[in-house]
């Protein structure tokens, strides 16, 4: 007769079935990143069935080879830890490339990917992809940011701000007759929770920063703003765990209430090599804006976090950032060749470098504006002409005193042999 354990799970595994779920994932996880295979079949169409899962509150889809895009769409729904409910299908998106050079290029287990999704808490998924020829390795990628807590975090991370008239620790200075901004507050790796063991390599430095691009992270708007430490934590675990990237991408990020986050490690004031823009990430910068744009609008502490960061940022090497700079393409990534030189923006959206809808027209419309801010933000140091002190004025000559005889012959007490 079968033992009590054995029934239970008998029984556990119908209730699943009849409910059109899989057995829970046998999930391989490393450091808040559980990874379940898609199984291989139809190179036009890959399914995984809907399944309870580890916990996690952003997922993506990745594939073996990095340099193959996927031509075609992967939908995800996901499953609510607080409701149960399931989500309606949703695109991912597919506006991701592994860099053209450095240590993200050049990492073992580099992997292929599409955009993040967050979700917020989930504990069930399910997966279809078609479309043209599938790459291989296909694997639904589970980040839990948060580390299985059944809470939601909703504590606001304080960014930390520097003493008044304190220099920032190895800052450069600003070059000779740039734009003034002020620095923005930002919050810092180690407040918004970075792992900083799992970033192996340490930074690569370029010549300069000769332009910024816009992004955003796509996937969704349905955050809170209490919630933007969490998913700049889970951009950073997926580019890392899951693209096999040395850090994450971008150099800064913007929740849709304006807080700037630090990105990649390295010195947000220094020249650092993104992962950003495939042919651009060579002395350029980035700032990506969490949540969609090609649906939702921007509001105007978007629009002004966008434009300190980018002020401050191209102040700091001499650049007006209503101006534009000719740039050479470091790869042939579809809009352009490499070696091929390209005028842009000093502030650019995603798309101006790379064929991509990223950063959704809404923010790209909202670029005029975002230069004008920025290019008034600072205003432009003109030196001073150079002029020799006027002289001091020559003392005037004390006025000559008459001599006063009498006085003098009074104290020698002869004044009376001169009055007779």
């Amino acid at each position: 007769m079968p033992s009590p354990l054995l029934r239970t799970a008998v029984a556990t595994a119908l209730a699943l079935g009849a409910l059109g779920l899989a057995q829970p994932a046998r999930a391989s996880s490393a450091d808040g990143v559980y990874t379940v295979r898609v199984p291989d079949g139809d190179p036009h169409k890959r399914s995984l069935a809907p399944r309870t899962t580890e916990p996690f509150s952003m997922v993506g889809v990745t594939w073996a080879d990095p340099d193959a895009a996927l031509d075609g769409t992967a939908y995800v729904r996901t499953r609510s830890r607080e409701s149960g409910e399931w989500s309606a299908w949703r695109a991912l998106d597919t506006d991701v490339r592994t860099p053209e050079s450095g240590p993200d290029h050049d990492h073992s287990g580099v992997r292929g990917g599409t955009q993040p999704l967050w979700t917020g808490p989930s504990d069930g998924v399910q997966v279809r992809v078609s479309g043209g020829r599938l790459p291989q390795g296909l694997r639904v990628e589970l980040v839990d940011p948060d580390g299985g807590s059944d809470a939601v975090h909703t504590s606001v991370v304080e960014p930390g701000v520097p003493e008044p008239g304190a220099p920032e620790p190895g800052a450069v200075e600003p070059a000779p007759g740039a734009p003034l901004a002020a620095r923005p507050t930002v919050t810092s790796r180690s407040a918004w929770g970075a792992d900083e063991s799992l970033v192996k390599d340490p930074p690569t430095y370029t010549t300069g920063t000769q332009a910024m691009f816009v992004h955003h992270t796509a996937g969704t708007n349905d955050y809170t703003c209490s919630q933007s430490a969490s998913v700049v934590r889970g951009v950073f675990l997926y580019h890392v765990q899951s693209n096999g990237w040395n850090d994450i991408g971008y150099h800064f990020l913007v929740d849709k209430c304006g807080t700037v986050f630090e990105g990649r490690a390295g010195g947000i004031d220094k020249p650092v090599l993104g992962a950003h823009t495939y042919g651009f990430n060579t002395a350029t910068s980035s700032v990506s804006v969490l949540g969609d744009y090609s649906t939702a609008t921007t509001n105007a502490a978007v629009r002004a976090s966008v434009a300190k960061v980018a002020a401050w940022k191209l102040g700091l090497y001499g650049h007006d950032p209503a101006g534009t700079v000719v740039l050479t393409s470091g790869a042939d990534n579809g809009k352009y060749q490499a070696g091929q030189k390209v005028t842009l923006n000093r502030v650019s959206g995603h798309r101006d470098g790379s064929p991509t809808e990223c950063p959704g027209q809404n923010l790209y419309d909202d670029l005029p504006e975002i230069r004008s801010l920025a290019s008034k933000a600072g205003t432009l140091a003109a030196p001073q002409p150079a002029t020799q002190p006027e002289p001091a004025p020559e003392p005037a000559p004390e006025p000559a005193l008459e001599p006063d005889w009498e006085g003098d012959l009074a104290e020698l007490g002869i004044e009376g042999v001169l009055a007779r």
